[in-house]
């Protein structure tokens, strides 16, 4: 047995004690979120145990739980919690604490984590109901989207106990999606929701019309197939108004926290079309007309966050008998719309593309293809609204 002649300290940055040590040639980090002398004794005792060639046994699925979440999302001092973090919270609570949460972590076998797919599909949440609280109505079965986000915390929260904690030698690689999943139903707006959109300004408060000053963006977004983050983060030095070049390279999350966006095609180049190009020089007249200070980082669209945004737009739906669209499915309308295009000009248009290389290759494509691509849009959209 290797012995250890150190101790767990606590990291203050990311709330958790973390050990060291090293046997024949192999080291590895041991961590407890416990906060106190007791944390520092439970990283000590994972320690030890891997150093005595045996594993942390007796302890429940939930408890690993809890410090799986610090160590996968390790909490940031002044700023809340990640919408990682908080979508990994909702699907332990609702699918893998009911069902496994109290069973001892070393007995879990991959059958255990299959069922727990199947009944989640066929069954939804399995948190307790509570009487005094609202819920959100829920389509069943799941969506494959939704199965597919709990497989994979699934199997990371098993990777951690196996790699990290050493508590459990599963390897979970093949669980499968029930085979009638299907990808949830996307809304779109409709030709003669389209047309109203690009025609009606006004929303309504206290029963009288006034004029909607975030209308130029719902008409950029759906006109570029903007996520609503990326629209948020899209600042005045951006739009290059001679060429009509968007250099859309940062978005800002549900919480207001900056990042490159949802995924390395996020960060990507594209052209205005026509109804873009309008909203976006009425969008600067209006900011010179109300005082705005324009530089180059000036925020385009003066949103102050996706919650305002979402508010907004819900009233302007509202105020003109539109159905309900989220913003998200703005973006969805626009792809809708652009399927008529070819694959290879769609998805670097919409950062879809798993190939495509940010501004290096894509920017050498904007002489002429992307300013082809525009056009075929701006075509697309007046066919649809003029005949609505």
């Amino acid at each position: 047995m290797a012995k250890r002649t150190n101790s767990a300290v606590w990291m203050d940055k990311y709330q958790y004690w973390m050990i060291k040590v090293q046997k024949d040639s192999v080291r590895r980090s041991f961590y407890s979120s416990t906060p106190g002398r007791t944390g520092q004794r439970e990283a000590n005792k994972k320690a030890d145990n891997w150093l005595d060639d045996s594993i942390v046994t007796g302890r429940l699925v939930r408890q690993h739980w809890a410090e799986y979440l610090d160590w996968a999302y390790p909490p940031v001092s002044g700023r809340p919690a990640s919408s990682g973090r908080k979508n990994a919270v909702g699907i332990g609570e609702n699918y893998i604490l009911p069902m496994l949460g109290n069973m001892r972590i070393e007995n879990i076998t991959e059958g255990n984590l299959q069922t727990l797919l199947n009944v989640a599909y066929a069954k939804g949440s399995m948190k307790p109901k509570d009487k005094n609280a609202q819920h959100r109505p829920q389509s069943l079965p799941l969506s494959r989207k939704t199965l597919m986000n709990i497989r994979s915390d699934l199997v990371r929260f098993i990777k951690y106990c196996r790699r990290v904690a050493h508590v459990i030698t599963l390897d979970p690689e093949g669980l499968t999606i029930p085979s009638g999943a299907r990808y949830a139903q996307k809304n779109i707006l409709q030709p003669e929701s389209l047309k109203l959109l690009f025609s009606c300004d006004t929303t309504r408060t206290r029963g009288k019309p006034v004029f909607d000053d975030c209308i130029y963006a719902y008409r950029f977004q759906v006109a570029c197939g903007l996520r609503p983050g990326e629209l948020i983060g899209l600042q005045v030095g951006d739009v290059r108004p001679k060429t009509g070049e968007v250099r859309l390279q940062r978005s800002i999350n549900i919480d207001g926290i900056e990042t490159k966006g949802k995924n390395e095609n996020a960060v990507r180049s594209l052209v205005m079309p026509d109804l873009a190009r309008e909203a976006y020089d009425a969008q600067l007249q209006m900011m010179r007309r109300t005082g705005v200070e324009i530089n180059y980082n000036t925020p385009l669209f003066q949103i102050m966050d996706e919650h305002a945004y979402y508010r907004r737009w819900t009233k302007y739906l509202k105020s003109n008998n539109l159905p309900h669209i989220s913003l998200y499915e703005l973006r969805h309308t626009f792809v809708s719309i652009a399927k008529f295009l070819p694959a290879g000009q769609v998805k670097p248009l919409v950062g879809h593309s798993k190939d495509m290389d940010t501004f290096g290759t894509y920017g050498h494509l904007l002489t002429g293809e992307a300013e082809k691509t525009a056009e075929d849009v701006s075509s697309i959209f007046d066919r649809i609204i003029s005949h609505a």
